[in-house]
């Protein structure tokens, strides 16, 4: 399956997802890929959008492969097999880490603001992202938002590496997929159009999502 852009994966995703719209459930994207996806699930679900900041850290010379990612509240996960087949240790990429936090800091800034984080208790969290290469970024938004008491946690996304795919459904309450290739080189490769999202593409999305929503909550 080759999708056309990022807002016909949502769409597309959107239709798997219809049962939720009986449930009481936010959509929580991961920026920057993920928020297009994310807004057109949205607005056919009817449901909230928010979202959920998280970084990866790239392999030294590789920056594309991720052998691990961070999240808010200094989670970090890490890619094992990516780590063992590269030969790293983790604490050789302090500096690394150093510069994704900050990194991770200025985006939840720049995206969030002043405006609170959504209360997840109780509620079906969906966090969405337009595909799934290593999972580390998925996983750090998984184990990020854990600790705030979802009812339930599902995993949306166009396309994923089969094996990622795999792990990853161990990882959630429900994991839908459009598409698991067992042959993976690159999420862009299941796109006709795959374009760099800007800071400022995101902003917009999520201001246009939140001119139509309850403010949050705490």
């Amino acid at each position: 399956m080759l999708f056309r852009n990022r807002e016909d994966a949502g769409q597309q995703l959107a239709e798997k997802l219809r049962s939720y719209q009986r449930e009481d459930c936010i959509i929580l994207a991961l920026p920057r890929g993920g928020v297009p996806v994310g807004r057109v699930i949205a607005q056919r679900l009817g449901k909230p959008l928010d979202v959920l900041v998280v970084r990866k850290i790239g392999a030294p010379g590789q920056r594309e492969l991720a052998v691990g990612a961070i999240g808010p509240g200094d989670v970090v996960v890490w890619n094992q097999d990516v780590l063992d087949y590269l030969h790293i240790q983790p604490e050789l990429l302090d500096t690394q880490i150093q510069r994704e936090k900050a990194e991770l800091s200025r985006r939840l800034e720049l995206f969030r603001g002043k405006r609170p984080f959504p209360d997840l208790a109780g509620k079906t969290a969906i966090v969405v992202d337009d595909g799934l290469a290593t999972g580390a970024t998925a996983k750090a938004a998984i184990q990020a938002i854990r600790v705030l008491g979802p009812a339930k946690t599902i995993l949306a996304v166009p396309v994923g590496a089969r094996a990622t795919v795999s792990d990853m459904r161990q990882r959630v309450d429900e994991l839908i997929c459009l598409e698991a290739p067992e042959y993976f080189e690159a999420v862009s490769q299941w796109y006709e159009k795959f374009p760099q999202n800007s800071d400022q593409e995101v902003i917009d999305l999520l201001r246009d999502a939140w001119a139509t929503q309850a403010p949050a909550s705490l």
